[in-house]
């Protein structure tokens, strides 16, 4: 592992040592798209008067606190955090409540993501890898374990199918529109083989949630509810062990066999360049970080907590759907901070790494979270299967197919992005109107129920 170099004699000699340059490349192979996109809302930290404190463990946790808690441009958005622990203790309003929780996890989310670049320093490049792709979407997880733990299977599936959602069209279409706008004289390109894999892999999802949809509406009447139930169920399960397989193929696919599919190709003439590099050395030890990113996932799991526990609340509150919270509001406000970065790469004309993001979060989600949530389930005796129910799979087909027409031809224009984000818009709209009852998506024969009353499922 080696020796720890300490912050301040970092600071001291300049954050880095003379080929820092030519050591950069293989650093960056532990960096994915993920953490270079969150290292645009970083600040560099001064740790000029950390520096004159004669004690060497103060110096070390201010040092800490300065890159941890200061070191991020959303700080503001931390005062959140406490703010929410002390709403629910006093019994404030729960909708201010979930407000709170919700605004506190966009920070939170930010900082895992560095702490995990950090100890990728130490671990190397592949377990660095590794630990990303595992604590990526902490956030999600950590919701959606906690909702099944209630027992709110609908808003675990809304939540994850909004990420989706969101990275396909939102954040990816504001990216390519922001992009072509600022280098409307100029041709975006990006590599094409990347985003391939990606789509294939969300395809392979997608028929994985159109099977046991299929199931309701392949059966005669001749088969009983229950039965149909049960099919859907087991095929659910199964699906999602392989799901979970194709995503462990996709893992060593990505970090050994073809690496080099997802570097973020070098460009010594980028005035840019030097800005995705900034970070060639640790800023925190190695226990130092993995002790922040236990506490920051203990914090991400009692917001998480606030957060699954008040959403009816906020729902009746602020007249939404809790449809509409889940698949709209969760996704935008917990990935802030990585979607703002995707924009910004892509404002100075660097598409991989926008992409990387957005497909390569919303890949995760489906490929390792969704089912990971259904194995989760069946283990704590919870029903949940696949199906998502014919609006929400539509709109997921929709939005994978029409992504990836978008994305043929390995360039990049304003309009492009503007469609996008234009079905994002018209996808947000019907499930900001939809009244309708119909079965919940729990898809275990729960009856006819309005779509606002999402609360608890019997099986």
């Amino acid at each position: 592992m080696g020796s720890i170099t300490e912050p301040w004699v970092i600071a001291e000699n300049g954050n880095g040592n003379g080929n820092a340059k030519g050591s950069s490349r293989e650093l960056r192979h532990g960096r994915t798209a993920h953490n270079m996109s969150s290292s645009s809302l970083r600040k560099k930290s001064d740790l000029r008067l950390i520096q004159k404190v004669p004690c060497k463990t103060l110096k070390n946790i201010l040092s800490n606190l300065q890159e941890v808690i200061l070191g991020t441009k959303l700080t503001v958005l931390f005062l959140a955090v406490p703010l929410a622990i002390i709403a629910n203790s006093y019994h404030y309003g729960r909708p201010w409540i979930f407000g709170l929780s919700l605004i506190g996890l966009t920070p939170l989310a930010e900082r895992v993501s560095f702490l995990t670049e950090q100890l990728a320093f130490y671990t190397g490049p592949t377990v660095g890898g590794l630990l990303n792709a595992t604590c990526g979407n902490a956030t999600e997880l950590i919701i959606a374990i906690l909702a099944l733990a209630n027992n709110k299977v609908a808003v675990v599936k809304y939540s994850l199918l909004g990420s989706i959602l969101s990275n396909l069209l939102l954040v990816l279409g504001s990216s390519l529109f922001f992009g072509g706008i600022s280098n409307i004289r100029r041709e975006q390109r990006f590599d094409r083989k990347q985003a391939d894999v990606n789509f294939f892999l969300l395809l392979m999802g997608l028929l994985c949630h159109l099977m046991p949809l299929l199931f309701t509406y392949s059966a005669n009447g001749e088969i009983s509810t229950t039965i149909i139930n049960k099919m859907s169920l087991t095929l659910s399960r199964a699906s999602s062990i392989v799901m979970l397989i194709a995503y462990i193929a996709y893992l060593i696919f990505q970090l050994w066999t073809h690496r080099q599919l997802f570097e973020e190709q070098e460009d010594e003439d980028d005035a840019y360049d030097d800005e995705v590099t900034v970070e060639e050395t640790p800023v925190i030890g190695f226990w130092s970080g993995f002790a922040w990113l236990v506490g920051m996932t203990l914090v991400i799991a009692l917001l998480s907590e606030y957060v699954v526990a008040t959403i009816e609340d906020a729902s009746d509150s602020w007249g939404l759907s809790v449809s509409f919270i889940s698949i709209i509001l969760l996704p935008i406000v917990g990935n802030a901070a990585e979607h703002a970065g995707a924009i910004i790469f892509a404002f100075k004309n660097k598409l991989d790494i926008s992409l990387g993001v957005a497909l390569g979060s919303a890949t995760q989600i489906s490929l390792f979270v969704v089912p990971l949530s259904v194995i989760v389930a069946w283990i704590m005796g919870v029903n949940m299967d696949l199906n998502f129910n014919i609006l929400e799979t539509s709109s997921l087909a929709v939005a994978i197919i029409i992504t990836a027409f978008t994305l043929q031809d390995g360039t990049s224009h304003y309009m492009k992005g503007l469609v996008l984000f234009l079905c994002y818009i018209i996808i947000a709209a019907c499930f900001f109107v939809d009244q309708i009852p119909q079965k919940q998506p729990s898809g275990m024969g729960v009856g006819l129920q309005p779509k606002n009353n999402l609360g608890v499922f019997s099986a």
